[in-house]
């Protein structure tokens, strides 16, 4: 029996496990993906694929190559642009809820979001997770 148990526990777990990006391969991209990126993104160079919640993204820029990234769905339709910022950059009222909510941690990444429609958000790192704000700085979710 627990031959059986076994997998079908670690498939359960795993099934209900968060998203988590997995690094891909560029020639497992999507020619029209990579097509709506460099319209989009001509200067984009030294790019690191991954996927993530079912959109391709990519990461460019900077000593990781992640000062830049962009998601796409897999037909190519662009649906954000998270660029890094100094953690200071992010609106004050950032802190004072990370300060509340996580005591003693600290925002170890920001960025800013710009999704499809121009609308502008944050997310802050804290303890492995993106929380998403507002340009008040209001918290609207954990990504």
């Amino acid at each position: 029996m627990n031959r059986l148990f076994i997998p079908g526990l670690v498939a359960l777990c795993l099934s209900s496990a968060p998203a988590i990006a997995q690094k891909v391969k560029s020639a497992d991209v999507p020619a029209a993906v990579k097509s709506a990126l460099m319209k989009k993104y001509p200067a984009a160079t030294h790019i690191i694929w991954e996927k993530e919640k079912g959109n391709f993204e990519a990461n460019w820029g900077g000593r990781s190559n992640e000062d830049n990234s962009v998601a796409f769905t897999p037909d190519g339709t662009f649906v954000e642009q998270v660029v890094a910022i100094p953690v200071g950059s992010l609106p004050p009222a950032v802190a004072a809820y990370v300060k509340q909510h996580y005591p003693g941690a600290k925002i170890t990444e920001a960025g800013k979001v710009t999704d499809a429609a121009g609308k502008t958000s944050y997310e802050a790192e804290v303890k492995g997770k993106d929380l998403v704000f507002d340009t008040d700085g209001n918290f609207l979710k954990v990504d």
